[in-house]
């Protein structure tokens, strides 16, 4: 079992290094044939108290045992913000002979067409899913990431083309858990680090809030790509377990 530890979110290694071209595959979650769950582990300070415990116990009680001072918050007088908020920003940008320049652009907290996601789930060869479930799970996530090509030559300003490459999302309770699905990246723009780049982003997002267990789902090919963002499979035996009608 591989543990990995965080001093604080802060820490977090940049988005992306000088070596960006990080030659992983990026087709990372598929909905089928999946591992035991994932878990993605960090310490961390609430309050100045250093919180330590097994990591079962900090799954089942939101802080950690053999901690015994008690947490109070204090009753806000502002409304808390439901979900994380938006962002956008440059994460690549590359120039061309010819003078067109690419863009390659995170954002959070904005739509995501799902016609186009559909389009990309084709293309990693996903199984497909109904547009209307698609456009529910995303209503419904926590936060939504996604990565976009956008491609303008000079003197064409207006005229860009944008283009869905890459998304993520996770799932949240808000407050003590999160879950990361569905992480995809364009196959013509894998191995250069993108999908490690929204993965960490959205990691950082989330412990930002205060959400510090964070799972996910993972093809056996690609349990070694997460185990390198700090993520671990069955951590202190901790198995994920799915429910199966029987007829």
């Amino acid at each position: 079992m591989l543990t990995h530890n965080v001093a604080a979110p802060s820490s977090l290694c940049p988005i992306l290094s000088n070596d960006w071209h990080f030659h992983v595959s990026d087709q990372l979650i598929s909905p089928h044939n999946l591992n035991p769950n994932l878990f993605w582990r960090a310490s961390r300070k609430i309050k100045g108290c250093r919180l330590k415990s097994s990591f079962w116990e900090s799954i089942r009680s939101g802080i950690l045992k053999n901690n015994t001072t008690q947490i109070v918050e204090p009753p806000s007088t502002l409304e808390e913000e439901e979900e994380p908020l938006p962002d956008e920003f440059v994460l690549v940008e590359k120039s061309q002979l010819d003078g067109e320049v690419e863009q390659i652009i995170f954002s959070s907290g904005g739509d995501v067409d799902v016609y186009e996601l559909q389009a990309l789930c084709d293309k990693v060869g996903w199984p497909r899913r109904p547009l209307s479930k698609l456009a529910a799970a995303l209503k419904n996530s926590y936060m939504v990431a996604a990565l976009h090509s956008v491609k303008k030559l000079p003197g064409s300003e207006g005229n860009e083309q944008k283009r869905l490459i890459g998304m993520a999302r996770a799932t949240s309770d808000h407050a003590f858990n999160a879950t990361i699905w569905d992480v995809l990246v364009d196959p013509s723009y894998q191995g250069q680090g993108l999908g490690k780049a929204m993965v960490e982003k959205m990691i950082r997002t989330l412990l930002q809030r205060d959400i510090g267990n964070i799972t996910l789902f993972a093809d056996s090919q690609v349990v070694e790509f997460y185990r390198n963002l700090g993520f671990e499979p069955d951590p202190e035996g901790i198995k994920g377990m799915f429910w199966y009608p029987r007829y």
